[in-house]
């Protein structure tokens, strides 16, 4: 019987599966919605199977069927992706795809550099980034979206395997007039009676306000957000103090306002890459291999 499908349909497919809408998708992958749709009707045509119960408002989600076809499509893809690997490797190439989930918290400040000096090296890798939070990786790795994401160690299930790079200290974010910023280093304790700036993400939050539990303190939460440029921009228009783990170069927040880095009293972070078990491809072997050195410095950690 002939193949009256393609690889590209189920790489559609199956980010429309993983994300419950076409829009997110064709985001994801850099196609119009209109091909995404024709895709998954062509699908549907070709099986006979109904994929996705499309509801007005809330996007699509998998029928039952739809379910066990995604897990077939993702094998198929990854079958795919060793065949391009074995061929890269009796050619003497690295080649193929490669798809990086970075923490939303560091992406832009870590992957592109990273990224760069990969693309210099194995032009032949085509890759593609995302950036996400902590839980949105794990899906995406355990759904076989992601081939690896950058991350910290933070709450890694048994299911995957963390590499770690680089141990990251925290540090306190003041704006320029705060009474605190020219302190050569704080303690949580010094921090919590003033208001805070909480980067509030799934794991991250858990994180940051550990840190003052351990202390035995308990911080004044003013404002939260969910994105670390608005988070520095708050904190350098004096609404208050934050924590992170990156430092960002020139100390300057996204309008243009000056940010105090402080060093933290308390237990850092270790980044590193997030991986599926099993053995790897090696187009994402060699991208391990880069990030070692890569990650580090990118992150600005002293000596590297």
């Amino acid at each position: 019987m002939p193949l009256r499908f393609t690889l590209r349909q189920l790489e559609y497919f199956a980010a429309v599966a993983d994300s419950g809408s076409v829009a997110l998708a064709a985001e994801r992958v850099n196609v119009s919605s209109p091909s995404i749709s024709a895709a998954i009707a062509q699908l549907e045509a070709e099986f006979g199977l109904q994929l996705f119960v499309r509801r007005h408002a809330q996007g699509l989600s998998l029928t039952e069927g739809g379910r066990l076809f995604a897990q077939s499509a993702r094998e198929v893809l990854a079958a795919a992706g060793h065949l391009a690997d074995r061929a890269a490797e009796i050619a003497g190439e690295v080649r193929g795809s490669l798809t990086v989930g970075c923490l939303q918290t560091f992406a832009q400040v870590v992957l592109p550099q990273v990224r760069r000096g990969f693309a210099e090296a194995f032009p032949a890798v085509e890759v593609r980034q995302v950036e996400r939070d902590q839980v949105a990786l794990f899906e995406g790795l355990r759904a076989a979206s992601l081939d690896v994401a950058l991350s910290y160690r933070m709450e890694v299930p048994g299911d995957l395997r963390f590499v770690a790079l680089a141990d990251l200290p925290p540090y306190a974010l003041l704006p320029e007039a705060h009474p605190l910023a020219r302190t050569p280093r704080l303690t949580p304790a010094e921090l919590a009676p003033w208001p805070m700036v909480l980067l509030d993400l799934p794991i991250s939050t858990d994180y940051f306000l550990g840190l003052f539990a351990a202390s035995g303190v308990k911080p004044q939460i003013a404002e939260r957000t969910r994105d670390m440029g608005v988070m520095r921009a708050l904190v350098a228009n004096g609404f208050g103090y934050s924590i992170a783990n990156i430092r960002h170069a020139g100390g300057i927040a996204p309008d243009g306002r000056p940010v105090v880095e402080v060093p933290l009293a308390g237990a850092g972070l270790t980044i590193g890459l997030v991986l599926p078990a099993g053995p790897l491809r090696r187009a994402v072997a060699v991208f391990v291999e880069h990030c070692r050195a890569a990650v580090p410095r990118a992150a600005g950690v002293a000596g590297v």
